[in-house]
Formats: structure tokens, C-alpha cells, sequence
């Protein structure tokens, strides 16, 4: 038997900032993964994290008050601002940022100019955003081959794109030569790195953050083990003390950590869950088919409960199905359908959202509009196309071909062609346009404001949100209910202590990242609120489980905690 003093299922950024939190402070910690390369879902994310007040905001003079990040969640919340996890997390996330930036391989990079979603009272234009700094994959050795790569369909041969001036210049490479030349870089080294390694080593976005925490990881002599699943706890007079993993007993005198990625895949939770996928495969999520639900069942053997009573289970995205040659891929719209050029219509043919939201509040809406299991499709002019691509589709001067040929992408001369070709009627898909085109040529949307919000602004082009879709030929995609994880998990504490069906911490279980019920409700009041709470309760679960006080954490009201 193996023994170790914190054992932590799955290696996301919840788990492995539990880890290196843990072994930081002493406790020897064993991460253990069942898939054969460590990050999970975050390794496929785009690295982002909401801590408001984070010292990287208020080093360049950005100092909001101790309540102003509250006032913002009490309007986007309603009741569930009550919950008592939230101002932990807010008092907690500014010394997370600063324990990795000075403990550890974490380096931050500041999101400053990255709004909230909506704007609601309290909400704020940028300051409230960090994301993991870009890493030379090469200083993680041999562990290199064993980290996840990027989304394969979502990036560039494998090589991630970030966010920000990275993106724009492979957008303007057409336009100015100082963006084709950072491209013609890019792609050189990305090219150069797969010869000698395999792989690109110029890693951004989450998988730059789960390389970072890997290095920090390896460096505190955390023992990572893959391909090696959970299968049940091990539990000894009512506290659990170990589990048994890959059919080997695995002792944790402290305790266990779930952080196994939420149930995105588990298709009977889906079904009872998702009403728009009764039989549980009609949601298609973009997170890795491993995360099937392990850490919750795990739990829920020892009597764990799960919130269901949240005002959405998942978190919400619009994904395509990519045809490939190992099956279908999922490819998650987050960029290109907010840019100019581009809308978004449902099965009738209509408009039904603003296409700049939020992912999530664009598949609300159509969930809102449509009954049962409804699709979507989004429509591109070529100049549009050309610009940013178009879901799986890359622009310029990349071939549409191969993605025409498999029925992926619909391409026609005339709105009339298109519309018969995808199965809408004609004349509404028309008329749609024709609307949508007379307000866009002022710059206005008075059916749904794109472009009014600074998180429309910031996702369009420069600023600029809508313009006419005008140049032929036009193109389509089909849109179908996804996401990008779940909210629905298991009820824990503050300190990240599951819950038992009374209300009471199980001694020794604790639950981080998507395995916890999300702290704000099911509402998605900002980018960054899933990995945001992962790493900070991850670092509250790991200084616990090392002996370590938490600021803001009342032990004495950890024992009589109850979630509302």
C-alpha cells in the first residue's frame, strides 16, 4: 500500500494547485489521473481566472473596495450571493495570485482591459481578470509528452493561439505586415518545435497555466501517477483515509481531494439534468471525454450530496460537430461569432440572441426560444470568413475544402442558395438579413443591442461589433447545445469539506473545481469563474490539509456549515 498525507483525483488546475499548495507547506501529496497526460479541462481552456482586487490590478493603480466585487454578484445572484463560500473566495483569491506568483512557477499575466459579462450594478470594464503568463513547454523535460495538448480542432496544428494581441495579429496577417511576420514566427517555431519534440513547446492560455502548475508540481517532489482511475474510497470509523486506485490501496492520513472534472460526459446525470437532452446524448460538451462523473459518484457512495437546485447544471456553449478522421470533434464558438460579419439564426430562420454575449447567455437564449433540442446555425459573408474563420473552418489563407466536402460547412452563392441548402425557409432567412443589414450599415441593433456592452466591444473587432453581412459567397455552420463544463456538483464548505446529506463535512473528503457545486449558483456572471474558484479553494484545501490557517475561514463554523 502506498501511503501519502494528501491524495488528490485529477490533475485540472484545482487539483494540481491543491497539490502544490499541500506539498508547499510540507504534506506529501499524490495526484492521481486517469487519462494518460495531465490538465484535463483546463488544459483545453483559455487559462482565465476571475479574482477581483488581484494584485496584478492593483499594481497598475486598479483598487476597487473590499465590497464592490459583492455588490456585482448580489445582482447577478439574487439569493444565491448568500452562499456562504462566496466572500471566502473573494478574500482568498488575492493571496492565491500572490502565493503562486511568489511560491511557485505561476507567473500571471493581468487582464485589466477584460470586462464582466454583463452590466449589472457593480460591474466593472476590466481589473478583475488574471490568466497564466505564456511557458516554454521544454522546461518541464520528459513531462512534456505527458501534459494534455491544446484542443486539437480549436488550434493551429496544435499550437495555441492566445487571447489578446496574439490572436489579433493572426486575424490582421492579411492587412499589415508587422502581423503576418508574428504569425510567419509563430508558425516557424510552433513548426521547428514539432520536428525536434513532437509537439509545440510555445504554450499559452490554460495550457499554459497547467505546465506552470506541473513544474511547480515536479519541482515540490509531488508523485503524479496517470492512467490510473479511482474506483471507490476507502473509509476507516466514519473518516476517509484513502482510496483505492488502479487496484492498488492508496493511504492519505490528511485526506482526499476530488478534482476530476464535474460530469460533462456522464450521459444518465445529463439526462436527468438537461432538459434538452432526455436520453443524455443529445448535449455535446467540449470537455474531454474523461470527465464522466468519477468524483461524484465517489462521493455520493458515502452518503456526499450533490446541489442540484441551481439556475443552470452546465456551463452553457455553443459547439459545432466536426467531422475527423478519428470521429467527430466538438469545437466550442467562443470568438468568431461576436465579430463582424457574422449571425447567429435558429431553426425558423430567425435571429434570437445577441451574438457578442457571453457563450452561455447565447445558448440561454436559445434554450428560452426553442423547445426540446434545438440547433442553430451561424452565418458568415466571405469577408468575414476569410477574416476570422468559422467555427473548425480557419481564415485565410487556409482551404475550406476538405470542411465543404464533409458536410461541415455550407457554402452558397446567395443567401437564397444557403438557406435552401441548410434547410430554413427562404424567404425568413431573407428577410432576417435584410433587417439586421439596414441597422448594422449604422452600426445599431435595436432587436437584441449588440455591440451597447464593453464585453461586446472587447469580443468584436476593434471595437466594432456588427457591420452588414453583404459579400458573397456565404457560409454556414450548424450550432448544437454544448458546453464547456458543469455547475451542478457537490455541496461543500468554505474550506472545500463535502457535504453529507445532514448537512455535515465528511472527515477527510474534500471536493475542488467542477466536482464542487459552482459557487455562484449556475449564473455566469464573468470569464474566469470556474477556474477562478478551482485554484482558490484548491489553495484553501491544500493550506487545510498541510495544517495551515486560512484567512477568512471560521473552523468552528466549517462543523456547522450548511449550504442555502
Amino acid at each position: 500500500m502506498s501511503t501519502c498525507d494528501v491524495l488528490v483525483i485529477g490533475s485540472g488546475a484545482g487539483g494540481l494547485s491543491t497539490a502544490v499548495t499541500a506539498a508547499h507547506f510540507g504534506a506529501r501529496v499524490i495526484v492521481v489521473e486517469k487519462h494518460h497526460q495531465v490538465g484535463g479541462t483546463s488544459a483545453w481552456s483559455g487559462g482565465w481566472l476571475w479574482i477581483p482586487r488581484n494584485p496584478l490590478a492593483v499594481a497598475a493603480g486598479i483598487v476597487e473596495d473590499d465590497e464592490a466585487p459583492m455588490r456585482y454578484l448580489r445582482a447577478e445572484l439574487g439569493n444565491r450571493a448568500s452562499d456562504p463560500r462566496l466572500p471566502v473566495y473573494l478574500q482568498v483569491g488575492p493571496e492565491m495570485v500572490r502565493f503562486f506568483r511568489d511560491h511557485t512557477a505561476v507567473e500571471w499575466i493581468d487582464g485589466n482591459r477584460v470586462p464582466d459579462f454583463h452590466m449589472s450594478e457593480g460591474a466593472r470594464d476590466g481589473g478583475r481578470s488574471v490568466c497564466a503568463a505564456p511557458f516554454d513547454g521544454r522546461e518541464l523535460g520528459e513531462w512534456a509528452a505527458r501534459l494534455r495538448p491544446p484542443l486539437e480542432v480549436a488550434s493551429l496544428w496544435g499550437m495555441g493561439i492566445a487571447a489578446g494581441p496574439d490572436m489579433a495579429h493572426f486575424f490582421n496577417a492579411k492587412r499589415h505586415p508587422g502581423s503576418a511576420l508574428h504569425v510567419a514566427r509563430r508558425i516557424g517555431r510552433h513548426a521547428a518545435d514539432v520536428v525536434r519534440n513532437g509537439r509545440g513547446s510555445q504554450l499559452v492560455n490554460g495550457n499554459a497555466l497547467v505546465a506552470r502548475l506541473l513544474k511547480s508540481a515536479i519541482d515540490l517532489g509531488v508523485d503524479i501517477r496517470l492512467s490510473a482511475a479511482a474506483e471507490a474510497l476507502i473509509e476507516c470509523n466514519g473518516r476517509v483515509i484513502g482510496a483505492r486506485v488502479a487496484g492498488q490501496d492508496l493511504q492519505a492520513s490528511s485526506g482526499v481531494v476530488l478534482a476530476a472534472g464535474g460530469f460533462p460526459h456522464d450521459r444518465g446525470r445529463i439526462a436527468a439534468l438537461f432538459p434538452h437532452a432526455p436520453t443524455g446524448t443529445e448535449h455535446h460538451s467540449a470537455a474531454p471525454p474523461e470527465n464522466t462523473g468519477d468524483g461524484l459518484r465517489l462521493a455520493e457512495t458515502l452518503g456526499g450530496q450533490c446541489d442540484e437546485e441551481l439556475t443552470e447544471p452546465g456551463a452553457w456553449a455553443p459547439v459545432s460537430l466536426v467531422p475527423t478522421r478519428a470521429g467527430v470533434a466538438r469545437f466550442p464558438h467562443l470568438v468568431e461569432r461576436a465579430k463582424p460579419g457574422f449571425i447567429l439564426v435558429g431553426p425558423d430562420g430567425r435571429r434570437f440572441a445577441n451574438e457578442a454575449n457571453s457563450y452561455h447567455d447565447v445558448m440561454k437564449a436559445l434554450f428560452r426560444t426553442y423547445s426540446g433540442t434545438p440547433h442553430a446555425w451561424l452565418v458568415g459573408d466571405a469577408a468575414a470568413v476569410a477574416r476570422f474563420g468559422i467555427g473548425a473552418v480557419k481564415p485565410w489563407p487556409f482551404p475550406k475544402t476538405r470542411h465543404i466536402a464533409s458536410g461541415y460547412l455550407h457554402k452558397a452563392k446567395t443567401i437564397a442558395e444557403l438557406a435552401q441548402f441548410i434547410g430554413l425557409p427562404n424567404t425568413v432567412l431573407a428577410q432576417t438579413l435584410k433587417r439586421f443589414n439596414s441597422h448594422a450599415a449604422r452600426g445599431e441593433d435595436p432587436d437584441f443591442g449588440r455591440g451597447t456592452s464593453p464585453y461586446n466591444r472587447i469580443q468584436g473587432d476593434g471595437g466594432q461589433s456588427v457591420r452588414p453581412l453583404y459579400r458573397s459567397p456565404f457560409y454556414a455552420v450548424k450550432i448544437v447545445p454544448g458546453s464547456l463544463g458543469t455547475f451542478v456538483g457537490l455541496k461543500t464548505t468554505a474550506g472545500a469539506q463535502v457535504l453529507d446529506r445532514s448537512n455535515r463535512p465528511i472527515p477527510g473528503l474534500y471536493a475542488v473545481g467542477n466536482d464542487a457545486a459552482s459557487i455562484m449558483g449556475g449564473h455566469y456572471p464573468s470569464g474566469g469563474i470556474t477556474l477562478g474558484p478551482a485554484m482558490t479553494f484548491g489553495y484553501i484545501a491544500g493550506r487545510a490539509l498541510s495544517g495551515q490557517p486560512v484567512r477568512g475561514l471560521d473552523q468552528k463554523k466549517e462543523q456547522a456549515f450548511e449550504v442555502l
